[in-house]
């Protein structure tokens, strides 16, 4: 790909800024120009609704036109949406084109941040990136600086990150930039990394067009660039595709090193440059091994002096994940792609590789207390602040030896769902299920479903017991060796609260 001149010009950020306010370019008012339909299609790569929509010539939807959908538009609505800016944007590389038709070089996108704190408002944002590959159906082969823009790993990482105000915070592998936008706002100073020329470039750009000066953009290798520093936070989706390590190398998704070494070293080393009650969030692939269960083997690269929530959101077949991948990169169809397909899928069967996990890793510098969880089902986004939850039940249960003399509450969101035959007298099974946060769900017995019924904070979990012993014609303390252990993980696991 060709060099980006972007930064020659200093003005030149902050007056594309004021052009596109000024043209509402915004991701609100681009979803509303679009409508249902052509929003969904657009998310398919399909640009042909919108096209349809937005032939008036108004600034925004020349913006729309240009960048959104990759669709040229005429040097007279160009010079209406982006006044006395077009020949530098060509010079900076962001446009192309004749005289009498423009079209969009790189990515100027539209994005709405929601750091997850509570409130409606969000912030309107602006990303650059490389275009959109594979629009319309036509044929793309990306090259290995592509630089990728606003995608669902992106936003999943996005709505992953605590958002607790912070000093000092890492973006790991930064790209575009869109994480380092969203720590900007809660920590003090952030730097941002890679080792992609094109991305830091790019990530450079976004930042001064959205007026960011607290974000220090670095060249360098994984925690190279930020040798002997500690950060309160690091976020990261590291390039974490799993493969033989072969072939030309997309930066942005191949780290260079084989299999899923590149998150153990990220989980490994990362704890290294956490504060003390630092956290490091990864977005990430690991392999599930045959004959290992994927958390014993996850469990492992956990350093010693550190609470750790990983989750795993999805199992991929070898065979969908390599297909997934070639498509990617734009080689589906190609000469060479069954060769490619069946010597990543031989690599994968040597390697004894059954699946490819997808998920969440949360490692904290600091505590011992450690959950992994096979959790596929619906949650609720953002889910930081289930995380945050995570990190307050377990610190709380450090310190309580004896739960029975403890006050507890049900939390507000979880409800209690009972099966059986009509007309039994006690139900097959009951369920407590949380309504927000993780959505777990907990099977528990006749015994545990009355002790959290009476949770209300007025009494301690061993009167409660006592009582529940009593009504039932059980001996007191046969109850409470029997439940005591189940509420502690209620707690771990966010259905009761201490009070």
């Amino acid at each position: 790909m060709p060099d980006l001149p972007l930064l020659a010009d200093a003005h030149l950020p902050g007056q594309l800024r004021s052009a596109l306010e000024r043209a509402s370019f915004t991701y609100a008012t681009v979803a509303d120009l679009l409508g249902p339909r052509a929003h969904e299609a657009l998310g398919r790569n399909e640009t042909t609704p919108g096209e349809r929509v937005t032939r008036g010539g108004s600034p925004l939807e020349t913006l729309t036109r240009l960048f959104t959908l990759q669709r040229p538009v005429t040097r007279a609505h160009a010079d209406t949406a982006l006044p006395g800016l077009v020949d530098r944007l060509v010079e900076a590389g962001v446009l192309e084109g004749s005289a009498g038709e423009l079209r969009a070089a790189v990515d100027v996108r539209p994005y709405a941040s929601d750091d997850g704190d509570g409130s409606d408002a969000s912030a309107d944002l602006w990303v650059l990136s490389d275009l959109t590959p594979g629009m319309d159906g036509r044929p793309h082969r990306v090259g290995g600086d592509y630089v990728l823009g606003v995608s669902p790993a992106s936003t999943s990482l996005a709505q992953l990150t605590m958002r607790t105000p912070v000093a000092r915070a890492l973006d790991l592998g930064t790209g575009c930039g869109v994480q380092a936008l969203h720590l900007a706002t809660h920590a003090d100073a952030v730097v941002a990394t890679d080792v992609n020329a094109r991305a830091l470039t790019m990530a450079r750009f976004t930042m001064a067009l959205n007026g960011i000066d607290t974000v220090d953009v670095r060249d360098g290798s994984f925690f190279e660039p930020v040798a002997g520093e500690k950060f309160d936070l690091i976020a990261t989706n590291p390039p974490f595709v799993i493969s033989p390590a072969t072939g030309e190398r997309l930066v942005y998704r191949d780290s260079g090193l084989p299999g899923d070494q590149v998150v153990e070293h990220v989980v490994r080393r990362g704890v290294d440059h956490l504060s003390e009650g630092g956290w490091l969030q990864v977005l990430a692939n690991w392999a599930v091994a045959e004959g290992t269960p994927w958390d014993e083997r996850l469990a492992a690269w956990l350093p010693d002096g550190t609470s750790a929530f990983v989750v795993q959101r999805e199992v991929l077949d070898p065979a969908a994940y390599v297909e997934l991948w070639l498509k990617d990169a734009g080689l589906h169809g190609g000469p060479d792609y069954t060769e490619r397909y069946d010597t990543w899928l031989g690599w994968m069967e040597a390697q004894g590789i059954e699946g490819i996990g997808f998920g969440w890793i949360n490692v904290r510098r600091g505590g011992e207390a450690r959950e992994l969880l096979d959790w596929p089902y619906d949650v609720e986004q953002p889910i930081a602040p289930a995380i945050e939850e995570w990190e307050a039940s377990h610190d709380a249960l450090a310190g309580v030896d004896d739960l029975s003399a403890e006050r507890l509450v049900v939390r507000s969101d979880v409800r209690q769902e009972t099966q059986g035959a009509p007309g039994a007298e006690d139900p097959e099974t009951i369920v407590l299920r949380q309504q927000r946060g993780m959505r777990r769900a907990r099977q528990v017995d006749t015994l545990e479903a009355a002790m959290v019924g009476a949770c209300d904070g007025d009494l301690e979990v061993g009167q409660i017991l006592d009582a529940v012993a009593s009504l039932l014609g059980q001996d007191p303390e046969g109850v409470r060796t029997q439940v005591l252990p189940a509420v502690r993980e209620m707690v771990a696991e966010g259905f009761l609260d201490l009070a």
